[in-house]
């Protein structure tokens, strides 16, 4: 083998290699969906939405059912409107519920959806009316230090003394 073979092979190994990196990049991502199914869109509406994020997996039962397409705000409301597409194969009842949950401690956040027992699916254009907001880590911590500082505060006052009813 000669020297124009051997490069010919070393320029193919490096094209594989940065087609290996990019797809890995896009999958880890979220940013390419290799599963081009049908889908339906429903929406939801939160009061907080965290971190949450556009294409984050809607998830029902730790599967993935869907994705997240867009997230607006309602003027009128002033609330997180969010925009799920759901796989056409996976019909949930229309009494199901929406909540923002975080994948193990600090991970990412995405859409789980809980199916209710109504015997009616939700159909295309439906709104979640049952949501759960996302837990903002900051202000778990934020409430848990002024509850303690709180205690402190009243813990640390000394007691009034107790008013005699006898004059000297």
């Amino acid at each position: 083998m000669g020297k124009k073979g051997i490069e010919t092979l070393v320029g193919l190994f490096v094209l594989l290699g940065i087609a290996g990196t990019v797809f890995l990049a896009l999958k880890a991502a979220n940013l390419a969906s290799f599963s081009s199914g049908d889908t339906y869109a429903v929406m939801a509406k939160f009061d907080n939405i965290g971190g949450l994020k556009v294409r984050a997996p809607v998830r029902s039962a730790g599967v993935t059912v869907g994705r997240v397409t867009s997230i607006t705000l309602d003027t009128k409301t002033y609330q997180g409107l969010v925009k799920l597409e759901v796989d056409r194969g996976v019909q949930f009842p229309k009494d199901s519920s929406a909540r923002i949950l975080t994948a193990g401690l600090l991970g990412d956040q995405y859409v789980g959806l809980e199916p209710g027992g109504d015997e009616k699916n939700l159909a295309a254009g439906d709104i979640i009316t049952q949501t759960q907001s996302a837990v903002v880590l900051e202000s778990l911590i934020g409430q848990f230090l002024f509850n303690k500082a709180a205690d402190a505060g009243t813990a640390a006052a000394p007691a009034a003394p107790a008013a005699t009813g006898a004059k000297k």
